[in-house]
């Protein structure tokens, strides 16, 4: 069996569109969701580690080193390594707005600082020993960057560069993830456009998701970018996402399994984006293992030494089932036996 990729988890599906406003469903907490995690087993095999998410109620942003060693050393009592880490750069947490004023950008900068800051802790630790650091545009929708697109990527583009001279300066690279509800990341063409914008690859690379990228072929948000209807035979699939795929290859240094079934999905104060379904969806449109293929070839040249399973929004009682995570950590299985290196 092939040593890599290692297999994670992320804890961010016990945030992401949870809260305590009518109609959502309460955050279910580090602990849990480590302990979720740690119970899953198939064949004597469990999850390696775990995807963090650098907010409350999971971290709090102005917590100590002596805090976040507590942290860290709380994942390693679960058997867990620390994988990549998700900066709060978001209106409303640590961040705001990268198409946004100098201020906001200052804000969104300083998220960048404290995703390092706290990198820099685990690493000296010995909790964390490969991984990126995830940021997005934290501009909600695309209509607003609509107005002015080639002005607007340019403004995302900017405060991308200054983050990743950050990032480079703490030995960190960022990872920003395409995803159909942030500005300038929100179809296949603009994340490329962005990436070439930034135009440091050593530095600033994309987050694949194969429920995000999926949307994108379908042209949620950038109708003009489609490249499928929502009813295609597999050939028009397959001939779409060697596209999609060969295009944004090149950029990805981090890498997200999971299942979606053509439709998105939005909860709490987060945006519609592509929907993450459990593994095993009678609904998933996916065929995850050779979905997985075509963004994991070359992987390890391109510094890739981990994949992890988003299984953002799921409801807390699909959460809650072990069989969730078991069929979870099957498929991840399936994907490194099948696309993995030694």
């Amino acid at each position: 069996m092939s040593k890599a990729p290692k297999l994670h988890n992320a804890m961010w599906p016990g945030l992401v569109g949870k809260g305590t406003d009518e109609g959502q469903e309460p955050p279910i907490s580090l602990e849990h969701m480590l302990d979720l995690t740690a119970a899953a087993e198939v064949n004597g095999q469990k999850f390696d580690g775990i995807d963090y998410f650098l907010f409350l109620p999971h971290t709090d942003p102005e917590a100590s080193d002596d805090e976040l060693k507590k942290i860290a050393d709380l994942i390693q009592s679960k058997g867990f390594d620390i994988g990549s880490l998700v900066a709060p750069v978001w209106p409303g947490t640590v961040g705001d707005s990268a198409m946004g004023s100098d201020e906001q950008q200052a804000k969104f900068l300083d998220a960048v600082k404290m995703g390092c800051r706290v990198a820099k802790v685990f690493n000296e630790h010995g909790a964390r020993k490969y991984g990126v650091i995830r940021i997005d545009s934290a501009e909600f929708g695309v209509a607003k960057f609509l107005e002015d697109s080639d002005n607007n990527l340019k403004r995302i583009a900017g405060t991308f560069k200054e983050a990743a001279k950050i990032a480079a300066d703490h030995g960190e690279r960022l990872a920003a993830e395409g995803e159909v509800c942030w500005a300038g990341l929100h179809s296949w063409k603009a994340s490329i456009a962005l990436m070439e914008e930034v135009g440091m690859p050593e530095a600033l690379g994309f987050q694949a998701d194969l429920a995000h990228t999926y949307t994108f072929m379908l042209g949620y948000n950038a109708p003009d970018d489609a490249l499928l209807g929502k009813d295609h035979t597999e050939e028009e699939f397959w001939e779409a996402y060697e596209k999609v795929t060969d295009a944004l290859r090149p950029w990805t240094i981090d890498f997200h399994v999971a299942q979606n079934d053509g439709d998105v999905h939005g909860a709490g104060d987060h945006d519609k984006t592509g929907k993450h379904c459990p593994a095993d969806d009678p609904n998933g449109k996916l065929d995850i293992t050779k979905c997985a293929g075509y963004w994991l070839k070359d992987a390890a040249d391109r510094g890739i030494k981990h994949i992890c399973w988003d299984g953002c929004m799921f409801p807390n009682d699909t959460l809650e089932k072990p069989d969730t995570w078991n069929n979870i950590l099957k498929a991840m299985m399936e994907v490194r036996d099948a696309h993995g290196w030694e």
